[in-house]
């Protein structure tokens, strides 16, 4: 057996704080084979984690400097005894960094954790930086590259792959690179074993010898590395995983710990908003407890056209969920008099919101817990702390009510949330809907709020979305919107002169929402959407569409 390489004395032991270390936050343990992503800060590391899910694997994201070896500790239920959480990591995928090895701060493993990896023999694929640090710490040189590689380029394999992460390539691959230092691996007495190289570099992918761990120069989570997936695969098979990981496998085990966590009495109550996540979140709850599950949809004045009461049908007669809808418009109206800062707007809207929901669940008995639509993106970002996004959660609600959080989803992307809505059998109209702010039109309208502007943007937004749809473009969209914008303009409407409102239509596509680029609609549409709007709506004589992107703009204007 060859030695470990030994981590530098420097290396600090550092304690996960993550949201579920907040004791008001149910933690729903999901006891069965997993791989943890260590995060060093690459801007593709959530892309790594969806393609192993989608390859039927659950994995877990964590921070480098968050990820020590008590982090994998489980509940066993009982006398909440502790299970060896180790025992259930099938691999560890190590990401790409912005920084070089040879940076005084560079991020490492911890070094507890490594010994523990060490130990279990458990399979490591590094990628980009990842892999330069395992070279780095099995004696190699990582140097700065003479031509640095970025974008695309093509490798070839040097050995014979049939037992390593690059079996069944062919012998010229198209991968995607973003490098600026580069692997040596000395000709003689190296644990290392080079498996193939680019046309710039001599080592884009290397073994251990004897050991399965891995490493690739490039990027095989990113869609432009061709056989990206392929080495995924590879490497999850090596390591050993069944690849079960499936929506119904996914529903059938949060239920059973629902059922667990919530107990035979205690009651559930949770705020709907009519979107993907609070929806899906609301139908697993209701499988594990029934009728125990209160929810509320509130009609702050603010949603779109006729969606209070449709949404409404859909979570009683097709859902048969267990909520109450509370009309409260006049109260958000009069809250929002005369408010322009779309800040204080926000504040306004969701004290209001948590004034209304407050009230209607201090009217049900025996409530434990607070029911939340929150999804693993919003736990890798909030990790360190307790912050959950505020337009996933009742801000502030768990402190004042005593209560403690359960996030069925807390562990799934939102294209996974999707497929166990579809297999939840929730319908087109909640499943496929375009995220919608929290806040409603109140940060689509520009300026303060009125129930007059409101109405007038409801019409556009309804002409708009309608279109969309009509011409089979709305799925093709993550997210479409009208604004209305706080200027007047000069119109011709028959023979006479107007001054009136104009409004911007926005329609972005999307991963995440993290970065969005503008939807390149036909002309034609663009035309015929903007005189249907002038034509239906009074008030409204010019209608521009917004061509911004994410960075450096944001989807809303507000």
């Amino acid at each position: 057996m060859s030695q470990q390489p030994q981590l530098p004395s420097s290396y600090e032991d550092n304690n996960i704080a993550t949201s579920t270390s907040n004791d008001k936050v149910t933690n729903l343990e999901l006891t069965h084979e997993k791989i943890i992503i260590i995060d060093f800060g690459s801007q593709y590391t959530q892309l790594i984690g969806r393609k192993v899910r989608e390859l039927n694997v659950y994995c877990e994201i964590y921070p480098y400097d968050k990820f020590n070896e008590n982090t994998l500790k489980v509940s066993s239920g009982g006398e909440n005894a502790e299970q060896d959480g180790w025992s259930f990591v099938r691999g560890v995928i190590l990401s790409g960094s912005h920084h070089s090895v040879h940076d005084e701060h560079s991020p490492r493993v911890n070094e507890q954790v490594w010994n523990e990896i060490h130990k279990r023999q458990i399979p490591i694929l590094g990628i980009c930086f990842g892999a330069q640090m395992l070279a780095h710490l099995y004696g190699e040189q990582v140097v700065s590259s003479v031509i640095r590689e970025y974008g695309r380029a093509h490798i070839q394999l040097t050995s014979n792959n049939e037992d390593t992460i690059l079996s069944q390539l062919s012998g010229d691959s198209q991968v995607w690179m973003s490098h600026g230092d580069s692997i040596l691996i000395k000709e003689e007495g190296s644990q290392l074993e080079i498996i193939a190289k680019s046309d710039s570099i001599p080592v884009a992918a290397f073994k251990v010898k004897g050991k399965k761990i891995f490493g690739v120069q490039f990027h095989p989570e990113v869609h432009h590395s061709h056989c990206g997936k392929l080495i995924l695969s590879n490497f999850l098979k090596l390591a050993g995983c069944s690849c079960t990981w499936t929506p119904s496998h996914f529903i059938d085990e949060t239920v059973k710990n629902l059922k667990q966590t919530i107990g035979e009495s205690d009651h559930v109550v949770m705020a709907l908003s009519g979107g993907v996540d609070s929806s899906v979140a609301a139908v697993l709850l209701q499988k594990a407890i029934g009728d125990r599950l209160h929810c509320i949809f509130v009609d702050n004045g603010l949603l779109r056209l006729n969606e209070f009461e449709q949404v409404l049908e859909t979570y009683r007669d097709s859902l048969h969920l267990n909520v109450k809808g509370v009309e409260v418009s006049t109260l958000f109206y009069d809250a929002l008099k005369g408010e322009s800062d779309p800040e204080k707007k926000r504040k306004i809207i969701g004290a209001k919101f948590i004034e209304v929901f407050e009230k209607e669940a201090q009217q049900i008995s025996n409530v434990k817990h607070l029911g939340q639509g929150t999804i693993y993106p919003d736990v890798v970002e909030s990790i360190g702390g307790a912050t959950i996004k505020s337009h996933h959660n009742v801000g502030g609600l768990p402190e004042k009510m005593h209560m403690k959080v359960v996030e069925p989803l807390r562990l799934l992307f939102k294209d996974e949330v999707r497929r166990v809505g579809k297999e939840l059998g929730i319908p087109d109209n909640i499943l496929l809907r375009h995220p919608f702010p929290g806040p409603g039109l109140g940060i689509r309208i520009l300026g303060d709020i009125t129930a007059e502007k409101v109405e007038l943007l409801q019409k556009v937004d309804a002409i708009y979305v309608n279109s969309l749809k009509e011409e089979g473009l709305y799925n093709q969209i993550w997210q479409a919107g009208a604004i209305l914008l706080p200027i007047h303009s000069v119109g011709v409407q028959g023979d006479g002169r107007t001054y009136e409102k104009v409004v911007a239509l926005r329609a972005v596509t999307s991963v995440d929402g993290m970065t969005a680029d503008i939807f390149h609609f036909p002309w034609e549409f663009l035309g015929k959407v903007s005189n249907k709007i002038i034509n239906q709506v009074k008030g409204v004589n010019r209608v521009v569409y917004d061509i911004s992107t994410k960075p450096p703009s944001t989807i809303e204007w507000e």
